[in-house]
């Protein structure tokens, strides 16, 4: 869960989830997106798969990603619990 948490923590990152919301996107397409480098989007790209909020498939020379839809229903859960703690 700290990994999901760090992921989040970055406004790029966040955003870069936020475009994954209408469907699975290469990396250059993602990139485009932004004024930074291909490393810099490769370290990003590369955190939200670690946490596994993102999934990648190499379709021949590009490489797609996609929401891990999973793991976002698991921290809901997660929140969802901690809030009837409160209780």
């Amino acid at each position: 869960m700290n990994k999901v948490w760090k992921a989040l923590d970055d406004p790029t990152r966040r955003r870069i989830l936020e475009l994954l919301r209408s469907g699975p996107r290469s990396a250059g397409e993602l990139g485009a997106e932004f004024d930074m480098s291909a490393a810099s989007m490769s370290h990003h790209l590369g955190t939200l798969a670690d946490a596994g909020l993102v999934e990648r498939e190499k379709k021949g020379q590009f490489v797609y990603y996609e929401l891990n839809t999973t793991v976002f229903q698991d921290l809901l859960e997660w929140i969802l619990a901690m809030k009837g703690q409160d209780r």
